[in-house]
Protein backbone atom coordinates (compact mmCIF):
# COMPACT_ATOMS: atom_id res chain seq x y z
CA UNK A 1 0.00 0.00 0.00
CA UNK A 2 1.48 3.56 -0.86
CA UNK A 3 1.98 5.79 1.94
CA UNK A 4 -0.14 8.90 1.98
CA UNK A 5 1.90 11.98 1.27
CA UNK A 6 1.81 14.75 3.89
CA UNK A 7 1.76 18.64 3.47
CA UNK A 8 4.49 20.01 5.57
CA UNK A 9 3.45 23.53 6.24
CA UNK A 10 6.65 24.48 7.85
CA UNK A 11 8.10 23.54 4.02
CA UNK A 12 5.42 24.11 1.52
CA UNK A 13 5.23 27.26 0.42
CA UNK A 14 1.50 29.12 -1.44
CA UNK A 15 1.52 31.08 -4.45
CA UNK A 16 -1.29 32.62 -2.93
CA UNK A 17 0.69 33.74 -0.08
CA UNK A 18 3.21 35.81 -1.28
CA UNK A 19 2.64 39.53 -2.38
CA UNK A 20 4.88 41.07 -4.07
CA UNK A 21 8.97 40.31 -3.91
CA UNK A 22 10.19 37.78 -1.67
CA UNK A 23 11.53 38.49 1.70
CA UNK A 24 14.12 35.26 2.15
CA UNK A 25 15.26 36.32 5.53
CA UNK A 26 11.02 36.10 6.81
CA UNK A 27 10.35 32.85 4.86
CA UNK A 28 13.19 31.22 6.14
CA UNK A 29 12.93 32.99 9.52
CA UNK A 30 17.04 33.79 9.33
CA UNK A 31 19.27 35.86 7.04
CA UNK A 32 21.47 33.48 4.62
CA UNK A 33 22.85 32.01 1.32
CA UNK A 34 19.82 31.18 -0.98
CA UNK A 35 19.96 28.55 -3.47
CA UNK A 36 17.15 28.07 -5.69
CA UNK A 37 16.13 24.68 -7.48
CA UNK A 38 14.31 24.77 -10.85
CA UNK A 39 12.73 21.22 -11.37
CA UNK A 40 13.02 19.81 -8.54
CA UNK A 41 11.49 16.28 -9.16
CA UNK A 42 11.25 14.34 -5.52
CA UNK A 43 13.60 16.43 -3.79
CA UNK A 44 16.85 13.86 -3.72
CA UNK A 45 19.00 16.80 -4.61
CA UNK A 46 17.65 19.43 -2.21
CA UNK A 47 17.81 17.02 0.53
CA UNK A 48 21.38 16.23 0.25
CA UNK A 49 22.51 19.83 -0.56
CA UNK A 50 20.27 21.17 2.78
CA UNK A 51 22.17 18.07 4.90
CA UNK A 52 25.60 19.02 3.74
CA UNK A 53 24.84 22.71 3.68
CA UNK A 54 22.63 23.66 7.10
CA UNK A 55 23.95 27.60 6.61
CA UNK A 56 22.12 27.86 3.15
CA UNK A 57 18.43 28.59 2.61
CA UNK A 58 17.61 26.46 -0.14
CA UNK A 59 13.97 26.50 -2.53
CA UNK A 60 13.01 24.23 -4.34
CA UNK A 61 10.32 24.78 -7.46
CA UNK A 62 8.38 21.80 -8.83
CA UNK A 63 5.36 22.37 -11.01
CA UNK A 64 4.44 18.76 -11.48
CA UNK A 65 2.09 18.34 -8.56
CA UNK A 66 3.03 14.61 -8.24
CA UNK A 67 6.73 15.49 -7.79
CA UNK A 68 5.62 18.13 -5.64
CA UNK A 69 4.03 16.59 -3.28
CA UNK A 70 6.24 13.91 -2.54
CA UNK A 71 9.38 16.58 -2.29
CA UNK A 72 7.73 18.59 0.50
CA UNK A 73 6.73 14.87 2.28
CA UNK A 74 10.03 14.42 2.08
CA UNK A 75 11.74 16.92 3.22
CA UNK A 76 9.14 17.52 6.03
CA UNK A 77 9.99 13.34 7.12
CA UNK A 78 13.91 14.85 7.21
CA UNK A 79 12.31 17.84 9.41
CA UNK A 80 14.74 20.26 7.63
CA UNK A 81 14.64 23.70 8.24
CA UNK A 82 16.91 25.27 5.85
CA UNK A 83 14.42 24.39 2.62
CA UNK A 84 11.00 25.28 1.09
CA UNK A 85 9.37 23.90 -2.15
CA UNK A 86 6.60 26.34 -3.96
CA UNK A 87 3.96 24.77 -6.56
CA UNK A 88 4.48 27.11 -9.81
CA UNK A 89 5.42 28.03 -13.08
CA UNK A 90 9.50 28.97 -12.69
CA UNK A 91 9.28 31.89 -15.44
CA UNK A 92 6.35 33.65 -14.07
CA UNK A 93 7.79 32.96 -10.02
CA UNK A 94 11.23 34.54 -11.34
CA UNK A 95 9.65 38.05 -12.89
CA UNK A 96 6.68 38.27 -10.52
CA UNK A 97 8.49 37.32 -6.71
CA UNK A 98 12.09 37.16 -7.17
CA UNK A 99 14.43 40.30 -5.89
CA UNK A 100 17.31 41.37 -8.11
CA UNK A 101 20.58 40.69 -6.78
CA UNK A 102 18.66 38.07 -4.36
CA UNK A 103 19.93 34.23 -5.38
CA UNK A 104 23.67 33.14 -4.57
CA UNK A 105 23.21 29.88 -7.07
CA UNK A 106 20.49 28.91 -9.53
CA UNK A 107 20.43 24.90 -9.67
CA UNK A 108 18.39 23.88 -13.25
CA UNK A 109 19.17 20.28 -13.81
CA UNK A 110 17.75 18.22 -16.22
CA UNK A 111 15.24 20.72 -17.55
CA UNK A 112 12.69 19.16 -20.61
CA UNK A 113 14.58 19.51 -23.62
CA UNK A 114 11.00 19.22 -25.56
CA UNK A 115 12.73 17.49 -28.23
CA UNK A 116 10.32 18.01 -30.93
CA UNK A 117 11.63 21.42 -33.30
CA UNK A 118 8.00 22.37 -33.28
CA UNK A 119 8.16 22.59 -29.36
CA UNK A 120 11.60 24.08 -28.92
CA UNK A 121 10.10 27.40 -28.13
CA UNK A 122 8.50 25.79 -24.52
CA UNK A 123 11.99 25.09 -23.84
CA UNK A 124 13.07 26.69 -19.94
CA UNK A 125 16.64 28.43 -21.29
CA UNK A 126 15.86 31.38 -23.85
CA UNK A 127 16.97 35.01 -24.00
CA UNK A 128 13.95 36.35 -21.13
CA UNK A 129 14.55 33.82 -18.77
CA UNK A 130 18.61 33.85 -18.54
CA UNK A 131 17.99 37.32 -18.41
CA UNK A 132 15.81 36.74 -15.46
CA UNK A 133 18.23 34.21 -14.18
CA UNK A 134 21.33 36.89 -13.85
CA UNK A 135 18.92 39.91 -12.62
CA UNK A 136 18.25 37.33 -9.68
CA UNK A 137 21.67 36.34 -9.22
CA UNK A 138 23.97 38.48 -6.78
CA UNK A 139 27.14 39.36 -7.68
CA UNK A 140 29.54 36.40 -7.34
CA UNK A 141 26.26 34.49 -7.85
CA UNK A 142 26.26 30.78 -9.94
CA UNK A 143 24.00 29.81 -12.43
CA UNK A 144 24.74 25.31 -12.14
CA UNK A 145 22.99 23.51 -15.29
CA UNK A 146 23.36 19.58 -16.08
CA UNK A 147 21.21 17.78 -18.70
CA UNK A 148 21.18 14.92 -20.87
CA UNK A 149 20.02 16.29 -23.92
CA UNK A 150 22.97 17.20 -26.48
CA UNK A 151 21.06 20.01 -28.86
CA UNK A 152 19.31 21.44 -25.83
CA UNK A 153 23.02 21.57 -24.51
CA UNK A 154 24.21 23.05 -27.51
CA UNK A 155 21.66 25.87 -27.62
CA UNK A 156 22.48 26.30 -23.37
CA UNK A 157 25.83 27.09 -24.66
CA UNK A 158 25.17 29.35 -27.13
CA UNK A 159 22.55 31.53 -24.99
CA UNK A 160 24.86 31.79 -21.92
CA UNK A 161 27.97 32.62 -23.97
CA UNK A 162 25.86 35.26 -25.54
CA UNK A 163 24.73 36.37 -21.62
CA UNK A 164 27.42 39.55 -21.59
CA UNK A 165 25.50 41.58 -23.50
CA UNK A 166 23.33 41.18 -20.42
CA UNK A 167 25.45 40.82 -17.41
CA UNK A 168 28.88 42.15 -18.88
CA UNK A 169 30.87 39.84 -16.75
CA UNK A 170 29.93 36.10 -16.83
CA UNK A 171 32.49 33.90 -16.50
CA UNK A 172 32.81 30.05 -16.91
CA UNK A 173 33.48 27.91 -13.81
CA UNK A 174 34.57 24.13 -12.93
CA UNK A 175 31.27 22.73 -12.12
CA UNK A 176 31.84 20.60 -8.83
CA UNK A 177 29.80 17.31 -8.08
CA UNK A 178 26.78 18.07 -5.68
CA UNK A 179 27.23 16.63 -2.01
CA UNK A 180 24.73 13.98 -3.10
CA UNK A 181 26.81 12.57 -6.08
CA UNK A 182 28.11 9.46 -6.03
CA UNK A 183 31.38 8.28 -8.08
CA UNK A 184 30.64 9.43 -11.45
CA UNK A 185 27.79 11.91 -11.10
CA UNK A 186 27.91 15.85 -10.89
CA UNK A 187 24.49 16.31 -9.38
CA UNK A 188 22.84 12.94 -7.53
CA UNK A 189 19.58 13.76 -8.84
CA UNK A 190 17.17 10.33 -9.82
CA UNK A 191 17.38 11.32 -13.85
CA UNK A 192 20.74 11.61 -13.65
CA UNK A 193 21.29 8.38 -12.64
CA UNK A 194 18.71 6.63 -14.61
CA UNK A 195 20.70 8.15 -18.01
CA UNK A 196 23.50 6.97 -16.23
CA UNK A 197 22.56 3.34 -16.46
CA UNK A 198 21.76 3.70 -19.53
CA UNK A 199 25.08 4.84 -20.32
CA UNK A 200 23.32 7.95 -21.48
CA UNK A 201 26.25 11.27 -21.63
CA UNK A 202 25.94 14.07 -19.15
CA UNK A 203 26.04 17.30 -19.93
CA UNK A 204 27.56 20.36 -17.45
CA UNK A 205 27.92 24.16 -17.52
CA UNK A 206 28.53 26.26 -14.62
CA UNK A 207 29.20 30.45 -15.00
CA UNK A 208 29.41 32.99 -12.37
CA UNK A 209 28.25 36.38 -12.22
CA UNK A 210 31.11 38.94 -11.80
Amino acid sequence: MARTLKDYLSVSLKPEDLDGKIDFARIFGRSGPVHIEIGTGKATFLLNEAIAHPNVNFLGIERARKYYRCAVDRIGRWDLTNVRIIRTDATAFLADFVPDSSIDCFHIYFPDPWPKRRHHKRRFFCPDNLEQLLRCLKTGGDLRIATDHADYFEQIKKLVRAGPHICPSLEEIEFLPAAGADTGEYTGTNYERKYLKKHIPIYTLAVRKM
